[in-house]
């Protein structure tokens, strides 16, 4: 059986992100090693100083949820909006208190409302470029 596992990517920025999604979602590192604890065959690269800090992998629990994180410096980085990732909460309280955290310097898509589907639903674009939709389930009609 496979496991989707969503694995994010940063441009320096992974510490960071991993310490505020922890906060907004009560969330567990599972594990984060930097660039300086791997072997320089992974990557071949000659790392600055300041790189070897990045994050080269990291494990965050969300719930049971597993993601990924690292700072990459294969590629040039751009976000993307066009996937997003999607927490349910167990009620509007949830919702409300994990989107004052992460609504930081966020674009908001959609702002807190109630949908067909959703009696608490929101929908933003992180400060790291990220698309998020934190919801309930359908628990008030």
């Amino acid at each position: 059986m496979a496991i989707f596992t969503p694995n994010f990517n940063f441009d320096g920025r992974c510490e960071e992100a991993i310490y505020f999604y922890q906060e907004a979602f009560n969330a567990e590192i599972g594990v984060m090693l930097r660039y300086a604890d791997a072997k320089m065959e992974d990557f071949h690269k000659e790392l600055t100083e300041t790189e070897k800090h990045y994050i080269y992998h990291a494990e965050l629990f969300i719930g049971k949820q597993r993601i990924m994180m690292a700072d990459n410096m294969d590629f040039p980085f751009a976000p993307s909006s066009s996937l997003s990732l999607t927490v349910t909460m167990d009620c509007k309280e949830e919702v409300i208190a994990a989107f004052d955290i992460m609504q930081e310097s966020c674009t908001v898509i959609y702002p807190i409302h109630s949908t067909t589907y959703s009696s608490c639903s929101v929908s933003f674009i992180d400060k790291f470029g990220f698309r998020w939709v934190i919801m309930t389930e359908q628990t008030e009609r």
